[in-house]
């Protein structure tokens, strides 16, 4: 591989075109994901934020669901915002009717801790890895991580809880950094996929 890594955007539903736009402001080739043979093709994913819900159900029609655990089992870097964070948890608090997990990150979210729609905010957060000062957050119905497990290591926190984790070759954000302009996040994505490929 060059130095150029190829990362799908899950695109079942969710900000997939931001996501495309920061990954090739930090230097990857990217493009939109929907089936299992384009999955097979990629060096890394990302998992927009969404509807967890629907991206979950979605997941499972397309036939996406045991093809998406089996690569991230198998080490493929993935990187979740928001609902992407959701759906890389091993357990969800409340979760609703019928919504499954990818998995691979030994986590507990919540979701829509940080409130509704209408309580959505920007924030400064300090992310370990990200050179350059705080990050700009953007949160919206955004969850929060409850717990994590020994493997897991923060990154990140607001207000007291945790905001960003990595496990290996997983990351996960709370927040939304592809609606900033700021592309560091995904840059750090992009290495992790660099050292894996």
């Amino acid at each position: 591989m060059s130095d150029t890594p190829l990362i799908g955007v899950l695109a079942l539903q969710g900000d997939v075109r931001e996501h495309l736009i920061a990954l090739a402001s930090a230097d990857a080739l990217a493009r939109p994901v929907r089936r299992p043979e384009e999955l097979a093709e990629v060096d890394g994913l990302v998992i927009p934020g969404g509807e967890s819900t629907t991206m979950s159900k979605l997941a499972v029609l397309f036939g996406m669901m045991e093809p998406l655990r089996e690569r991230v089992r198998a080490g493929m870097p993935v990187y979740g915002t928001c609902a992407g964070m959701i759906l890389l948890a091993e357990k969800i608090l409340d979760p609703r009717s019928g919504q499954e997990t990818v998995g691979g990150i030994d986590m507990i979210v919540r979701r829509n801790a940080f409130g509704r729609q209408n309580e959505s905010f920007e924030a400064a957060v300090e992310v370990g890895g990200v050179e350059g000062g705080p990050v700009d957050g953007v949160f919206i119905r955004a969850p929060w991580v409850e717990s994590v497990g020994a493997g897991t290591e923060v990154i990140a926190e607001h207000g007291g809880h945790i905001v960003a984790v990595r496990q290996k070759n997983a990351l996960a954000t709370s927040f939304h950094p592809e609606l900033t302009g700021d592309h560091r996040v995904h840059a750090l994505f992009v290495d992790m996929v660099r050292a894996v490929n």
